[in-house]
């Protein structure tokens, strides 16, 4: 997870829009009471993944999944799947193998 901004609900109340604008910018925003956190502000679409409905980014935000932060390999998107009736291990042995 990136950078989270922590913010007071009496700030909050004041500066929604700001804070809302800084969400719509992908960052994140932390509503505490009284030093506990309440709530937290994230954004429901990201620029540019399609996430409509915000499962990536709540995925993200939980430490689930990272999302990758370059573009595939070449090697890799030219190489063919495995066969439908493969198990994820035995097409993990394959490409360790390959790499060695």
């Amino acid at each position: 997870m990136g950078y989270m901004k922590m913010t007071f609900i009496t700030e909050t109340k004041r500066q929604l829009s700001r804070l809302l604008d800084a969400v719509r910018h992908g960052e994140t925003v932390l509503i505490v009471h009284r030093g506990k956190p309440v709530a937290r502000l994230v954004p429901v679409v990201t620029n540019n993944s399609g996430d409509t409905d915000g499962r990536l980014s709540r995925l993200e935000s939980d430490g689930i999944i990272r999302r990758a932060t370059a573009s595939p390999s070449k090697k890799l998107l030219k190489q063919r799947p495995p066969p439908a009736n493969w198990s994820i291990v035995q097409a993990l042995l394959q490409d360790r193998n390959e790499e060695w």
